[in-house]
């Protein structure tokens, strides 16, 4: 069974990669200061010298003061994701959603024939006939006759 210091030694091995993005990092740094300038404006203005019933009505009702606590959290989630080496999916999940959509639009039994001929217009272009190229599925040209097949 493992004593309790090499219990410490290894925890601390496991959170020093943390640490030091934290040490290094200005965007962190300045996340962390913002979240912890908030939460004391917030505890200046809720305890002040008032009982904890002030404070949780206060709470409850100051719009500001709930909006200051926002900024807070959503500060240490910045700096927390970021120490922690999160990348945003923002883009890859825009990305999804679009396409989603454009399939649904595209398939849909009841709009997606008409887009689709619609698309295929816009890519490809007509020809000189008012025809889609590369569309065989249009009624046929008809036949030149000549006088002498008369």
């Amino acid at each position: 069974m493992a004593n309790t210091r090499d219990r410490i030694a290894d925890t601390a091995e496991n959170f020093r990669p943390y640490v030091e993005r934290a040490v290094k990092d200005e965007e962190v740094r300045e996340n962390v200061k913002s979240a912890l300038l908030a939460a004391r404006n917030i505890y200046d203005e809720l305890i002040g010298g008032r009982g904890v019933t002030y404070a949780a009505t206060r709470m409850a009702t100051d719009k500001d003061l709930q909006e200051s606590l926002r900024s807070a959290i959503d500060d240490l989630r910045a700096a927390a994701d970021r120490v922690q080496g999160r990348d945003s999916h923002t883009g890859r999940n825009v990305a999804l959603l679009v396409t989603g959509i454009a399939l649904g639009i595209l398939f849909n039994p009841v709009t997606g024939p008409s887009t689709r001929r619609w698309l295929s217009d816009l890519v490809l272009g007509k020809d000189e006939f008012g025809e889609t190229s590369g569309n065989s599925t249009g009624p046929a040209a008809p036949a030149a006759t000549s006088p002498s097949a008369q």
